[in-house]
């Protein structure tokens, strides 16, 4: 299976505009047959292994801060417990073959650095404006850019 790693605001909450992106998003990379790698926490890596688990295919797989797993959503398929804490981050972008990045802060910002320090395609959405950083403006042209970077048919 290929993967992706999506990165994201860690506050967002059901209901939120950018939960809601993250869970549709999800569900199309699940639609995709993907792994999806992310940090495995709250917000908008809850929601995608959320949008992914709806699917009924791919995986999601959390790279967790903890060494014993306690901070992972309730919706991953796969716990990878570092107890590493945020230094875990480079290990979820260098995961995928493309990142997309949905909102964020901080911690996405260093996701962002890490994953262009890496030479990968890094796709936004309401995320942080860096050089390098592909910008969208909808779910629709992100899952585009994404199919033809990948190569995917869908």
């Amino acid at each position: 299976m290929r993967q992706v790693a999506v990165i994201g605001a860690s506050a967002a909450k059901p209901g939120d505009e950018i939960y809601e992106f993250a869970y549709r998003l999800g569900l199309e990379l699940g639609r995709r047959n993907l792994v999806v790698v992310n940090g495995g926490r709250t917000g908008v890596m809850e929601a995608v292994s959320k949008g992914v688990r709806d699917s009924g295919r791919g995986l999601a797989l959390g790279i967790l801060t903890t060494y014993d797993g306690s901070d992972g959503n309730p919706y991953l398929h796969i716990k990878v417990n570092t107890g590493m804490g945020w230094n875990r981050n480079p290990l979820v972008v260098a995961s995928g073959e493309v990142v997309l990045a949905v909102g964020g802060h901080y911690g996405t910002l260093s996701e962002i650095a890490y994953a262009l320090i890496l030479g990968k395609t890094v796709i936004g959405y309401k995320t942080h404006r860096v050089d390098g950083v592909i910008q969208v403006q909808s779910l629709e042209e992100m899952l585009r850019l994404l199919d033809e970077v990948m190569g995917l048919e869908i």
